[in-house]
């Protein structure tokens, strides 16, 4: 009878007291701890991080201000910013969105600003302030944080049914009843899950900016054009926004967003690939054609230097193209003929430029790849083929535009897991 009594005891006190281990000390991982603790008192929540600290992304995103999100808070419009999990996010974001975020956030004191391009910041302009609310919440609900803590293995017990056997790389192990995935792009982790029969596509970086040598844009550092619309030969890939020349090659949202539609085609050419630009998306080559020649009508004796044709066209460019198109400093309109103007506005609509690179956009990294999405169940966050296992976060082949786009995705996967392992307790309880 005594034995007896034990084992239910045992059995209760394993029903009581989950232990929930979270992978991952980033965005994702915090939110889903925080969500489960919150919700149900009756887990034991852990965050295990490799890194000496945790939230090191929100650290650095937005230069250090912490773009929280982005004030588009239609789920159908939201999606259109993700070039891979449109599909897959209509549901949660339907659930927790932009808007959730911003009353998670001011419901625990910080206030959230929107800028007018729509990304959302807190008012404090320091990405501190949202690591201290998320290390403060997750130590108010009794999340553990153990830094320092990488992860060399971790297995199934009979499928996940009876939980997670996790193996820490300085030779500790741990029991998990629950473990949830929040590691980002950690090859690590994803061999691990291959091993498992989880089906894993390849990493690609995403939001990054094009190396470009060009005598057009040398010497232009820091110039932008308000808007543009760039194109890659040869594909179907196209995007407009502003675009920045760096003493690099060229950046700014317009560039960014190319990089992400087009992270895995542009991988496959290893990043050597030709761009043309339109540098007047409003017009084409034969509209400005006959701007340009109206000009010459109207000013025959003006240097076309001292002409402002296009005010969206910096001066300095301005000079670059004139110079492209074979039309020295000291010429008036009078001294240029049809074939040195039409040179000039395929030089502002179709500007062909080789790309022979990329470059890591600031402090901040995206990449594509990682657990594919049919092999999560998005109502839930868990896998498929096991149980007890959850993914929230860059982990999941889910990336987005620059914006608050990928860290609104990690804070709606992270809230969904934390959301159904805390309800899936209840139930049992």
């Amino acid at each position: 009878m005594g034995d007896l009594l034990k084992g239910r005891l045992y059995y209760l006190t394993r029903i009581v007291m989950k232990k929930v281990a979270v992978i991952g000390g980033g965005a994702a991982g915090f939110f889903a701890a925080i969500r489960v603790a919150e919700s149900n008192e009756n887990v034991s929540v852990t965050i295990y991080e490799q890194a000496p600290s945790v939230l090191g992304k929100v650290k650095v995103s937005g230069g250090g201000r912490c773009n929280v999100t982005h004030n588009c808070f239609n789920p159908t419009e939201l999606v259109k910013f993700y070039p891979r999990g449109e599909k897959a996010l209509i549901g949660p974001f339907n659930r927790f969105g932009p808007a959730d975020t911003v009353n998670w956030f001011e419901s625990r004191g910080v206030e959230l600003k929107t800028e007018q391009d729509g990304r959302m910041f807190p008012v404090t302009d320091d990405s501190n302030t949202i690591i201290q609310c998320l290390i403060d919440a997750a130590k108010f609900a009794g999340v553990s944080i153990n830094t320092r803590s990488g992860i060399e293995t971790f297995e199934p017990i009979e499928e996940g049914f009876k939980g997670w056997k996790l193996k820490f790389r300085e030779g500790s192990e741990v029991i998990a009843d629950v473990l949830v995935l929040a590691s980002g792009s950690s090859e690590s982790i994803w061999k691990q899950l291959h091993a498992l029969r989880i089906t894993i596509q390849p990493p690609a970086p995403s939001l990054f900016t094009f190396n470009i040598r060009d005598q057009r844009i040398t010497d232009l550092m820091g110039l932008s054009v308000r808007n543009a619309r760039v194109k890659v030969i040869g594909t179907k890939l196209e995007a407009e926004g502003p675009l920045l020349i760096t003493h690099w090659g060229m950046s700014g949202p317009g560039i960014l967003k190319l990089s992400a539609w087009g992270a895995i085609q542009l991988k496959e050419v290893n990043y050597q690939f030709k761009i043309s630009i339109n540098f007047l998306p409003t017009e084409n080559e034969n509209s400005v054609f006959e701007i340009l020649f109206k000009h010459k009508e109207l000013y025959p004796k003006k240097l076309l230097v001292n002409t402002i044709v296009f005010e969206e066209i910096p001066k300095r460019f301005w000079y670059k193209l004139l110079d492209a198109a074979g039309i020295l400093e000291s010429k008036n309109w009078s001294d240029v003929n049809k074939q040195q103007i039409r040179k000039l506005a395929i030089e502002l609509t179709g500007g062909i430029y080789e790309v022979t690179g990329k470059s890591t956009n600031k402090d901040e990294f995206v990449t594509c790849g990682g657990i594919d999405l049919n092999e999560i169940e998005f109502k839930t966050m868990q896998l498929k083929k096991y149980r007890n296992i959850f993914a929230c976060g860059e982990i999941i082949n889910v990336d987005a535009l620059t914006g608050g786009f990928n860290f609104q995705n990690a804070w709606t996967t992270g809230w969904i897991a934390g959301s159904s392992i805390a309800e899936r307790n209840s139930e049992k309880n």
